[in-house]
C-alpha cells in the first residue's frame, strides 16, 4: 500500500468523527522542500463537505490523526495545507517487507492480453530517426504493460507492397546490373534505400525535362515515363507476373535481413509480424457487412463511405467505385483479423506519428459502429517527429538519418567523452566496446524516451551523452557508482534495523522507492515511458545526495552500515529494473 493508501481511510474517519459527514476522497501532494512533513495533504479540496476555516480544519484533523494513527507523529499547518511528519518505523517497516527490489512494483498476469504494434516500415528504404523514436516507444510501452500486469503480444504491419515499392525495385532493375548485398558490402535494406533515392534524382530530371518541354508541372509529374513505368510494374505485382514477383521478393528478403541487424543492435523484438501484401485486401468483407447494417452507404457511383459528420468528423470512403479498398478498409480489415488470431486480446495500441491523428479516430469510430467491443479499448500512440538541429529529413533526398549510423555514432561519442574523463583505462578492448555500446544506446533510448510521447523532439546527440544532468549515462553512471560500493562492502547481511533513526537523506531516498509500483501503474495507464525515466532520474538525484551526505561504508556503527548498504543495493535494483523495462542496459563498471 502507499502512504497514501494508508493515510486516507483514517482521514475519512476523522472527518466523519469530528463533522458527522462523509468525505468521498482525499487529495494528497507532496510536501514542498522548506516545509516539516512527508505529504500533505489539501485541507481546501475538502471545503465543499467540510465548512469552516482550512487552517482550523487542518489542526484539528492533525490532532486526530496524531492520536489515532501509530504512524503519523507530528504534523503542521500551512495556509490550510496540513503537513504530515511520519515515523520512520513506517518507512523501514516498507523497505523490510519489500523481498526482491529486482521484481519490485512488477505484478503476474491480470486482465485482458493487449497488442501493441510498432514499427511497421516500408521495405524501400532503411529505418531512420523517426523510426527509432516509434519502435523505442513501442517497444517500451509494451514492457511497461508487461510489467504492471498484462499479457502483451509485439507486432508490426510491414508495408511490404504498393508504388513506392516498386520504384525502388525499377531503379535497381535499371541500374543494378545484379548488384547484391554480398556484392555490394552493404546491408540489404540500405542498398535497396540507395534504389529509392536513385529513382527520385531520375523522376524529378524527367520532370524537369518535361516542363522545359512547356509541359505544366502537375501533368508532368504523371507522365514522366519512371513513374508510368512503376505503375505498369505494380499492374504487373498485383496480377502476379512471375518475374515481378520473384524480384519483389529477393528484394524484400534483403530488405528483411537488414531491418532484423538494426533491431537486433537496438535490443527489440516482435511476436508476430503482419505483412501489407496479405493484408492489403481484407476488409471487403466487414463492408458489405457494414452496408447492411447502415454502417456505411453507396453513392451512385458504386463507391461506399461511412457519414461521421454526428460524430463532428467528416464523411469516409472505405471502398472505391471499382470496388478496390483504400488504406482506411485494410486497416478495418487487419484489426479484425489481429482479434481472430489473438482470441485473448481486450484492446490494441497503435504506436504512429501524430500525422496520423485524424486516420485513427476514423478507424476506431467505424470499428465500434460496426459493433466489436474490443473497438472501446483501442489507442492510438501518438508521438510528435524527431527533429535535427540541421533540420527536417527527407527519404526521396537521401537526407534522413540512417538507425544504423546513428546508432553507431552514439558508440563513437560515448567513446569520446569516456576517454575524455579517463576512467576505464584498466578495462580490455572488448570491455571498452561493450561499454561504448551500452552507453551510446543508453543515451539515445533515454534522451527520446524522456519527453512526453506527444511532444516534438530536437535530438542532439552530444548532449545525450553528457554524464550530467537528466541523461542515460548519468544513471548508468550511478548504477555503477552503486556497483562498486557493493564490490567494496563485500557480504553483507541481513540484520534487524527495528528502531534505527534515519538521516533525512535515507528517508528521502525510502519514500523516492516508494513511488516506483504506483509510478509504473501510471505508465501503463498513460503508455507513457517518459514517467518511468523522469522517476529513475529522481531517484538517482536522490540517491546521490544520500550518497554525498551520508556516510555507507565509512560509518563506525555496523547496524548503519549494513542498512546502507542494502539500500543501496535496493537503488541499484530499481535503477536497473526501471532501465529493463525502457529496453536500456545498465553497466557494472564505468
Amino acid at each position: 500500500m502507499t502512504l497514501q493508501e494508508t493515510l486516507a481511510p483514517h482521514i475519512k474517519k476523522a472527518i466523519s468523527h469530528l463533522y458527522k459527514t462523509t468525505l468521498e476522497t482525499v487529495e494528497f501532494q507532496a510536501t514542498r522542500k522548506d516545509f516539516d512533513g512527508d505529504i500533505t495533504v489539501v485541507v481546501f479540496a475538502m471545503l465543499g463537505v467540510v465548512k469552516g476555516n482550512p487552517a482550523q480544519i487542518s489542526e484539528a484533523i492533525g490532532n486526530y490523526l496524531v492520536e489515532h494513527v501509530e504512524d503519523v507523529i507530528k504534523f503542521n499547518v500551512v495556509k490550510g495545507f496540513l503537513n504530515l511528519v511520519i515515523s520512520d518505523d513506517y518507512y523501514l517497516d516498507f523497505f523490510k517487507n519489500v523481498s526482491d527490489f529486482s521484481k519490485y512494483g512488477k505484478v503476474g498476469n491480470q486482465g485482458d492480453a493487449i497488442l501493441v504494434e510498432y514499427s511497421s516500415p516500408n521495405t524501400n528504404k532503411p529505418l531512420h530517426l523517426g523510426h527509432i523514436r516509434n519502435i523505442l516507444l513501442g517497444y517500451s510501452v509494451a514492457e511497461i504493460l508487461k510489467a504492471s500486469g498484462r499479457k502483451v503480444y509485439k507486432t508490426q504491419i510491414i508495408n511490404d507492397r504498393g508504388i513506392h515499392i516498386c520504384k525502388s525495385m525499377l531503379a535497381w532493375k535499371k541500374f543494378g546490373n545484379g548488384e547484391t548485398p554480398e556484392s555490394s558490402g552493404l546491408k540489404g535494406d540500405k542498398l535497396v534505400g540507395n534504389y529509392y533515392v536513385k529513382f527520385n534524382k531520375t523522376y524529378e530530371k524527367e520532370i524537369s525535362k518535361l516542363i522545359s518541354e512547356g509541359i505544366s508541372e502537375e501533368k508532368a509529374k504523371t507522365q514522366a515515363p519512371s513513374l508510368i513505368k512503376a505503375k505498369e510494374m505494380l499492374r504487373k505485382w498485383e496480377s502476379g507476373d512471375e518475374e515481378t514477383v520473384a524480384l519483389w521478393k529477393k528484394m524484400n528478403g534483403w530488405v528483411y535481413d537488414g531491418f532484423e541487424e538494426t533491431y537486433k543492435a537496438l535490443g527489440v523484438d516482435f511476436d508476430s509480424l503482419y505483412y501489407e501484401s496479405n493484408t492489403y485486401l481484407l476488409g471487403k468483407d466487414s463492408i458489405e457487412e457494414g452496408i447492411k447494417k447502415g454502417v456505411f452507404y453507396k453513392k451512385d457511383d458504386d463507391s461506399v463511405w461511412c457519414d461521421l459528420t454526428e460524430e463532428g468528423l467528416d464523411e469516409k470512403i472505405v471502398l472505391r467505385s471499382d470496388g478496390t479498398s483504400v488504406y482506411m478498409t485494410q486497416d478495418i480489415g487487419t484489426a479484425i483479423q489481429r482479434v481472430e488470431d489473438h482470441p485473448d486480446i481486450g484492446g490494441m495500441i497503435y504506436t504512429v506519428g501524430n500525422e496520423q491523428d485524424y486516420h485513427f479516430k476514423v478507424l476506431f469510430l467505424i470499428l465500434k459502429k460496426l459493433g466489436y467491443s474490443w473497438a472501446e479499448h483501442l489507442y492510438h500512440l501518438s508521438y510528435g517527429m524527431v527533429d535535427l538541429p540541421s533540420g527536417k529529413m527527407k527519404s526521396r533526398e537521401g537526407t534522413v538519418v540512417d538507425a544504423d549510423e546513428l546508432i553507431s555514432d552514439m558508440s563513437k561519442t560515448a567513446r569520446k567523452i569516456s576517454e575524455e574523463l579517463g576512467k576505464i583505462d584498466d578495462f580490455s578492448i572488448t570491455e571498452k566496446e561493450a561499454l561504448y555500446h551500452t552507453i551510446g544506446l543508453g543515451a539515445l533510448k533515454y534522451y527520446i524516451l524522456k519527453v512526453d510521447p506527444k511532444k516534438r523532439i530536437l535530438f542532439n546527440p552530444e548532449e545525450s551523452v553528457d554524464f550530467h544532468g537528466n541523461t542515460g549515462p548519468f544513471i548508468q553512471y550511478t548504477y555503477a557508482r552503486i556497483q562498486s560500493i557493493l564490490r567494496k562492502a563485500g557480504n553483507f547481511k541481513s540484520i534487524s534495523i527495528d528502531g534505527l533513526q534515519l538521516h533525512k537523506k535515507e528517508k528521502e531516498l525510502l519514500k523516492q522507492l516508494q513511488l516506483f509500483p504506483e509510478t509504473l501503474q501510471l505508465a501503463a495507464t498513460h503508455y507513457s515511458p517518459a514517467l518511468i525515466a523522469n522517476y529513475t532520474y529522481d531517484l538517482v538525484k536522490a540517491f546521490n545526495s544520500f550518497y554525498q551526505k551520508v556516510p555507507i561504508l565509512g560509518t563506525d556503527n555496523s547496524i548503519e552500515k549494513n542498512f546502507r548498504v542494502q539500500l543501496s543495493h535496493g537503488v541499484a535494483e530499481v535503477i536497473k529494473n526501471a532501465f529493463s523495462i525502457l529496453g536500456i542496459n545498465v553497466p557494472e563498471r564505468m
